[in-house]
């Protein structure tokens, strides 16, 4: 038998590197253009189809999870997306980048509906686990960020994608050696946790549909953004790629620190007394960070990773108490596929909004788009607890 303690640790592990992998080209790429000689606005958009992949594929890996094994869909995930980054390191043409780019989101689309499941499966107190989860996939984003400015300015930007390549590939052999297949048959988490009344239930599918899309697609607008806003609204501070990523990296620690606190929090209130103030934070950070520079930038955008990666939490947090065993990874696949689908909207979104009226236009605009979570907060209906050992 698999010891819980093992599993979640390589499923954190394994959430620290999807987050890491998705986003090492959104710090490279300012570096990347001028050696591939293409603008920034030019070179975003060919991320586009990763993070398509990356929700679309969400839907095949999720059945294979329930359908297979979710052992065995996360070893492919470690040693598909290592071999993914690895390849990104040796492109020479734009086309080539899309190519490996778009591997990347694939393989990393196993991560979400398969290892989000195991989990649930796995955890003693569900909102403390997807706290902690949620921390490790924040630390991801953070130290992509960190370590691709760091390794991009010193080794250049094709060792970012390597070195980490071959570090995943490591812990997929320690995944194949330490993890068995697993047999979910008598699991203590097989029945849903909460309840609503029937006639609420469509309540629930409106809240979740519409807070996936709003926040799915402002938390990678925010993420693919940030270094970029970083380097334009900071340059009275640094000009150093390895120092903003260092600073994008604090910013997103707050976000962990919010994502750990949340999940403490679900295991002793129900989703909507979290959840409705939570969805207060986003839209009045994001207004105030269009006009802002600095240091005043760098403390509303704590703001913004606090309100996107808390909201993230309360999602997957919703999904695992409202679903069953036998069909979670298949839930987190539908709800990966449409947030995750409109995230990957949001990296051409980015790049048109940046061309119309910069960084103003595009933080305006998904502040806008965060007022929807605030509806979808209001709509959630009160649940019904069921006893621990349902």
């Amino acid at each position: 038998m698999n010891s819980p303690g093992r599993v979640i640790s390589f499923v954190n592990a394994g959430h620290f590197i999807d987050h890491y992998s998705m986003l090492i080209f959104a710090a490279a790429v300012i570096i990347m253009g001028p050696a591939l000689g293409m603008a920034y606005s030019e070179l975003l958009p060919y991320a586009t189809p990763g993070f398509i992949a990356f929700g679309a594929g969400s839907l095949l890996t999720g059945w294979l999870g329930d359908r297979w094994s979710r052992r065995h869909m996360m070893l492919i995930f470690f040693l598909g997306i290592g071999l993914s980054m690895i390849s990104v390191g040796f492109v020479q043409t734009a086309l080539q980048l899309g190519a490996a780019l778009l591997a990347i989101g694939v393989f990393a689309s196993i991560y979400h509906p398969v290892g989000t499941a195991m989990i649930v499966s796995y955890a003693d107190r569900l909102g403390r686990e997807m706290g902690i989860n949620g921390v490790w996939g924040n630390l991801g984003v953070a130290s992509s960020a960190l370590v691709t400015g760091v390794i991009g300015q010193y080794l250049g930007w094709r060792f970012a994608f390597i070195i980490p390549g071959i570090v995943t590939i490591l812990i997929g052999f320690a995944f194949a050696m330490m993890v068995v297949h697993e047999d979910r048959k008598g699991s203590k988490q097989a029945a849903a946790q909460a309840r609503v009344a029937k006639q609420d239930m469509w309540r629930v599918v409106l809240s979740l549909l519409i807070v996936v899309i709003a926040i799915s697609t402002t938390f990678n607008a925010v993420t693919v953004a940030l270094p970029k806003l970083f380097a334009e609204r900071l340059a009275d501070l640094t000009r150093s790629p390895a120092l903003l990523g260092v600073i994008a990296a604090c910013v997103y620690v707050f976000g962990a620190m919010t994502q750990y606190t949340i999940g403490r929090l679900l295991d002793r209130y129900s989703l909507k007394t979290v959840a409705l103030p939570l969805s207060f934070m986003l839209a009045p950070f994001l207004y105030l960070a269009a006009s802002l520079s600095n240091l005043p930038l760098i403390l509303v955008s704590i703001g913004i990773v606090m309100g996107a990666f808390g909201q993230v939490t309360v999602n997957d947090a919703m999904v695992g108490k409202y679903t069953s065993e036998e069909w979670r990874s298949r839930a987190y696949a539908v709800r990966y596929f449409i947030g995750f689908t409109a995230a990957g909207a949001s990296v051409g979104l980015v790049a048109w909004l940046y061309e119309q009226g910069g960084f103003v236009t595009m933080l305006h605009a998904f502040a806008a788009l965060c007022l929807l979570a605030i509806a979808a907060a209001i709509i959630l209906p009160r649940e019904i607890r069921t006893p621990a050992a349902a």
